[in-house]
């Protein structure tokens, strides 16, 4: 139980209607994508920076844990209250703070939604490249913790390549801001890049200035089909060997095929048994000339079909009602982000099926072919218990696979509670103990999302 001194100064600086206690108000609160739960005993909703130093400098003083949270829709648990304590929603600071063109420049509070940010972009003809599927209800508050991507990364780069500064506050209270307003800068060390994809585990963000790119003349389609993996794998490197490159590149396998095929009977061929989504990008002449070397390079043994689309947004329709179908056929997913070179892409492929044919686990494989980065997708009853203890020996071999490719435990999703354990395998001990370290500078006390990230 949190103290009743503090409870009411926690109440004394947001107010009585920004402020949960009851257990049933707080259990929303307890939850993210990654479906576990534990709930806080208090949830604070502050509307501005200088309540969340207050927030910080209060839960200091009480050493009680604050786990910062967006809207939730993260998979790792990064925003799970663990230790109880309080959340510190984002969620009602939404205020697009100034919409500069002329500068390619909008600044944002970090409970506005990423489809909003979009959408106050389109009209002066820009956009902000970070896409993840759940763009339509996500906050760029999360977008900037976890530093996320989506299919369009493969062009454009992930959320850190499109932040050029932020306000925050660390876990000792203290409102910092860094960066700059202008896309060259090199004074001091780049803060910026450390806090975004940090987890809420350094500082809170409450302000960010977001680096936008000019919305392309004209966007097109291409979707290939092959016979069997291994030939896909093959089409992917040699696509992104040459020049010309996509805007997106997503990659779907046999059983995520079948999944659309159930949904969308007729849209794809019958015997494709994988299949790659492409898009570019530019200008009406670089469109021509870039799908032309790409349905050049999709060319082999293997293809079936590579066929131009009139309408990529229905592609990315089917693509992002992927993940939410795989409960629609198991209990639950283990779903994991592993990324590894583009050029090992087949070693990983035929490795993700050898391992779950051997431990008998259903999976399906999708994601973002032309960064290496597959959404591997183990789907099992959670109440058969010789089930889970085959799919964590799946994904144990799976992520070694990974890293002995030379590749890393996630590309997206981040670390939060769910992938903490195996962190251990890809980070030194040096290496780690001078995070630590740094964890210790923002955070003296740990009280900013205490446990995350580390094994």
């Amino acid at each position: 139980m949190l103290p009743a001194e503090f409870l009411d100064a926690l109440r004394g600086i947001v107010g009585a209607a920004n402020f949960l206690t009851d257990p049933v108000d707080c259990y929303a609160y307890a939850y993210d994508n990654s479906r576990k739960i534990f709930p806080p005993q208090a949830v604070a909703f502050a509307l501005d920076t200088g309540q969340v130093r207050d927030i910080v400098r209060l839960c200091n003083r009480h050493r009680v844990p604050l786990t910062p949270r967006g809207r939730g829709t993260g998979t790792a648990g990064g925003s799970l209250p663990e230790r109880g304590g309080v959340a510190l929603s984002l969620e009602r600071m939404r205020n697009i703070v100034r919409v500069d063109p002329a500068n390619r420049v909008i600044v944002a509070e970090p409970g506005v939604l990423n489809q909003e940010i979009q959408a106050a972009a389109r009209p002066h003809g820009f956009f902000w490249p970070p896409d993840p599927s759940s763009s339509a209800y996500c906050s760029i508050g999360g977008n900037l913790a976890t530093c996320a991507g989506g299919p369009h990364a493969v062009k454009y780069g992930v959320t850190r390549d499109h932040v050029l500064g932020l306000q925050a506050v660390t876990g000792s209270g203290e409102i910092v801001r860094t960066g700059c307003y202008t896309t060259k800068g090199v004074v001091g060390y780049d803060l910026t890049r450390l806090i975004v994809g940090s987890e809420g585990t350094l500082a809170v963000i409450t302000e960010a200035t977001l680096k936008l790119t000019p919305l392309p003349q004209a966007v097109g389609g291409i979707a290939a089909h092959y016979a069997d993996i291994a030939r896909c794998a093959e089409a992917i490197a040699a696509i992104m060997a040459q020049p010309h490159i996509p805007s997106a590149l997503e990659f779907l396998d046999s059983a995520a095929l079948d999944l659309v095929r159930g949904r969308h009977p007729g849209l794809l061929p019958a015997d494709s048994r994988a299949m790659l989504m492409i898009e570019v990008d530019g200008g009406e002449a670089e469109i021509a000339d870039s799908a032309q070397a790409i349905r050049e390079a999709c060319v082999n043994p293997g293809l079936i079909a590579a066929e131009t689309v009139a309408d990529p947004a229905r592609l990315w329709a089917v693509r992002k009602a992927l993940s939410p179908l795989l409960r629609d056929i198991a209990p639950k997913k283990i779903n994991e982000d592993i990324v590894v070179p583009v050029s090992r892409l087949p070693e990983l492929l035929r490795g993700l099926g050898e391992s779950s044919r051997k431990h008998r686990v259903a999976n399906v494989n999708f994601g973002h072919a032309g960064n290496g980065n597959i959404h591997v997708n183990l789907l099992v009853n959670p109440d058969d218990a010789d089930q889970m203890r085959r799919a964590e020996a799946c994904l144990d071999e799976v992520f070694d696979l990974a890293l002995a490719l030379g590749g890393t435990l996630s590309g997206e999703h981040g670390v939060g509670r769910e992938k903490r354990a195996y962190v251990g395998r890809e980070i030194d001990a040096a290496t780690m103990e001078l995070m630590k370290q740094i964890k210790r500078t923002f955070d003296p006390n740990d009280i900013l999302n205490p446990g995350k990230l580390f094994p």
